[in-house]
């Protein structure tokens, strides 16, 4: 497949570049400071653009069979986030005009405000309250995609992120805000980025979380 990365140079970005051209797809990735990206093959083209202008993405939309974002964005103690919500925007924009449908990107458990509620003590009180400005714009971002009707979007769920590659390990997956228990407590720790990226790729052959928003972690 033809496939556009956002966020190719960011931590998870790199895990998904290499482990799609491992996969034999082609792949632009969007950047915004291309000497950032270290990666070279025959089936890789590094391309600059600003990731909150429709006009500026267009260009290198065109052609794509699927766009695939690994954006981050600092938390903000002493202002709103929001980066996703604005660069989602044009990206949505660029897509409809370059008429590619669909998108998989990546976010967070606890998105939704009240989804919390059953984490643990420190997660809740602690963790949750320090990334609320990430968690609250991801979530804008989320609402966004919902109402876009002409967009296949897939939004991937980690509970967090590990700076490490893929593993062979099984994925636990469920529809909304985290992976339940049999008492509807959360499970599972921060997954290996290169996991993240395993998983999003793994939808390029699969309908089942079109329009859905899936929480992940590893067994």
């Amino acid at each position: 497949m033809k496939i556009a990365v956002l966020g190719a140079t960011g931590q998870t970005g790199q895990y998904l570049v290499n482990q799609a051209l491992q996969q034999g797809h082609t792949v632009t990735a969007v950047v915004r400071n291309p000497a950032r990206l270290t990666v070279h093959h025959d089936n890789l083209k590094v391309v600059e653009a600003d990731i909150f202008s429709a006009d500026s993405l267009k260009p290198h939309f065109k052609g794509q069979d699927v766009i695939m974002s690994c954006l981050g964005f600092p938390a903000s103690f002493f202002s709103a986030v929001t980066g996703y919500t604005l660069s989602m925007k044009g990206v949505i924009s660029a897509m409809q005009e370059a008429r590619v449908s669909r998108i998989i990107t990546m976010t967070s458990w606890y998105t939704e405000p009240d989804s919390g509620t059953k984490s643990s003590y420190l997660i809740r009180f602690l963790l949750l309250p320090m990334i609320r400005s990430v968690l609250t714009n991801m979530y804008e971002m989320e609402q966004i995609l919902q109402k876009t009707g002409d967009i296949n979007w897939t939004v991937v769920r980690p509970p967090g992120l590990k700076n490490l590659p893929a593993s062979a390990q099984e994925f636990l997956t469920q529809e909304g805000y985290f992976v339940p228990d049999n008492s509807g407590n959360p499970v599972g720790s921060a997954v290996a980025r290169g996991d993240v990226a395993r998983f999003m790729l793994s939808l390029l052959n699969s309908n089942a979380w079109v329009k859905k928003g899936v929480a992940i972690t590893t067994k």
